[in-house]
């Protein structure tokens, strides 16, 4: 099973298609060569082995980093 936590494009590239995105605060750099729809900055996606796989709406991926971060708070309560 893959997690793929939602990640915002902060610098984009598109001669390159390469992007930086934030995930949860750890910026990295990420291919975008394998989705077709246009990108830019602020926009979500999802990313796997550094490869940006797609392209999620905003309100999704807030959602999904709710949750995330509620996951993390309830795992550190449980080994507090």
């Amino acid at each position: 099973m893959c997690l793929s936590i939602p990640s915002k494009i902060v610098e984009f590239n598109p001669e390159t298609s390469k992007a930086t995105v934030d995930t949860m605060g750890v910026q990295r750099e990420v291919s975008t060569h394998l989705i077709a729809e246009p990108l830019q900055v602020g926009d979500y996606v999802l990313i796997h082995v550094g490869f940006a796989m797609s392209k999620i709406d905003e309100d999704s991926a807030l959602e999904s980093l709710e949750l995330y971060r509620e996951m993390i708070e309830k795992s550190e309560a449980l080994h507090d």
